[in-house]
């Protein structure tokens, strides 16, 4: 009952009883000055223009105030009235669980949507570096390439770089379905708006729903709501984290929320420099990637899947090397290895959990050591074999990669055992056993 009041009350403290205003003073190259708020509206704030049209603002200056609006600014006029907004905040409430709801915190599925009692900013500061806790324990997560070979610990954060089109969706499902955590939040950034119903009801399915917030922005939406969204998704795993629950974070993807960003920083008078890139990019992506982790004592932890989007699996390019340089552990999807039917089509010999060796025992490090070792022998064979120039007995690993490499390729396709973590290494001696 007491829960009801506080998201009354929520409600009730965003009734607006009086508001700044301030009148269109020129309408630009996409972006609009506003007089009558410079000396009261703050970089970041949001405006309402002509009672419908949404901003936030980009520029302060003594004679007005530059505004980039969330839609197309035609039917503008000089003269037209702008109401200071406020801050761009967010008040996630448990209740979202379950849901899928836009940056603003507003519903997508046509069903009413309560404020939590606590507004959030979506810029908040990552947990002071001297109070967070350790990464956690080793969770399942229902995929056995990562009850393995690449395990994921609580708090720990990791990149899926993938081309389009070779399952990093599907992936991603499996882990909002299988990783053990209390809540899962998903970021959609500029994702096509087909693709969201799909997303929802065939590749997550109920039991991946039921325990999930969905927080999206279309490829159509502007810039704004593009960027906004991956810093509200955070926001909302924060509120969960600060009650001690273990959320599961994941963005698909990083790169289409650093384009958004470019799109804002070029519109605010800032250059490109990294590769059409504006400097800021990298602390926008730095900044994010660090909210997520483990918390301070007495709260729980944020462990997140950050997916990027890389033409050719090329790892250099500017956001996959940004990101890569900030995460706990980096996985490479490959197209050869979707085209050839092996889901997910993970690189194993280019991916990397810096959990190691911790995460594992002795005996499980030794496991992964040898599988390593194998698939590496047969990369670097498998071309001589493919055209039969290798000859047996040539080299004795080589042979035993020849032996095993079937079975060791299939098993990085499966699904986890139902006894998870310790089925999967039982599966995985059983394979390396064969040599």
């Amino acid at each position: 009952m007491n829960h009801v009041f506080d998201t009354l009350c929520a409600e009730i403290a965003t009734i607006v009883v009086a508001a700044r205003l301030g009148r269109v003073a020129e309408v630009a190259r996409g972006t609009v000055r506003v007089v009558g708020l410079e000396q009261t509206a703050r970089l970041g704030d949001r405006v309402l223009i002509g009672g419908v049209l949404g901003g936030e603002v980009l520029n302060l200056s003594a004679g007005g105030v530059t505004v980039l609006t969330e839609g197309p600014p035609e039917g503008l006029r000089i003269g037209t009235e702008v109401m200071l907004a406020g801050a761009s905040d967010i008040a996630p409430d448990d209740s979202w669980i379950g849901r899928i709801v836009d940056p603003y915190g507003r519903p997508m599925d046509g069903k009413p949507l309560f404020r939590g009692p606590i507004s959030r900013s979506l810029r908040a500061e990552a947990p002071p570096a001297a109070k967070r806790r350790r990464l956690g324990e080793r969770v399942s997560t229902g995929v056995a390439i990562f009850d393995t070979m690449l395990p994921l610990v609580r708090g720990q954060r990791i990149g899926l770089f993938a081309g389009s089109g070779v399952g990093k969706s599907s992936l991603l499902a499996k882990f909002a379905r299988g990783v053990e955590a209390d809540v899962v939040v998903i970021a959609l950034v500029g994702e096509r708006g087909r693709e969201l119903r799909e997303f929802v009801e065939r590749v997550l399915g109920p039991e991946g729903m039921k325990r999930s917030v969905l927080v999206t922005a279309t490829s159509d939406q502007s810039a704004l709501a593009r960027r906004r969204c991956a810093m509200a998704a955070m926001t909302v795993a924060e509120h969960f984290r600060a009650q001690g629950l273990h959320v599961l974070f994941l963005a698909d993807s990083i790169t289409r929320f650093a384009e958004a960003h470019r799109e804002v920083a070029l519109a605010s008078g800032e250059t490109a420099a990294l590769k059409g890139y504006p400097p800021s990019v990298a602390q926008a992506i730095m900044s994010l990637a660090e909210r997520a982790g483990p918390g301070p004592e007495g709260e729980g932890d944020i462990t997140a899947v950050f997916s990027v989007l890389v033409a050719g699996s090329d790892m250099e390019e500017t956001i996959a090397d940004i990101l890569r340089g900030v995460l706990d552990g980096h996985v490479v999807m490959d197209r050869k290895i979707a085209e050839r039917g092996r889901y997910p089509a993970i690189d194993l010999l280019r991916s990397v959990s810096r959990s190691l060796p911790e995460a594992a025992s002795t005996a499980e490090n030794e496991l992964i050591a040898k599988a390593r070792q194998l698939l590496g022998a047969w990369g670097r064979a498998e071309m001589m074999i493919q055209a039969g120039l290798y000859a047996k007995g040539s080299d004795p690993l080589v042979d035993a990669a020849i032996r095993v490499w079937p079975m060791l390729d299939a098993f990085l396709a499966e699904d986890a055992p139902a006894d998870g973590v310790a089925g999967s290494f039982t599966r995985l001696a059983a394979v390396l056993g064969a040599v």
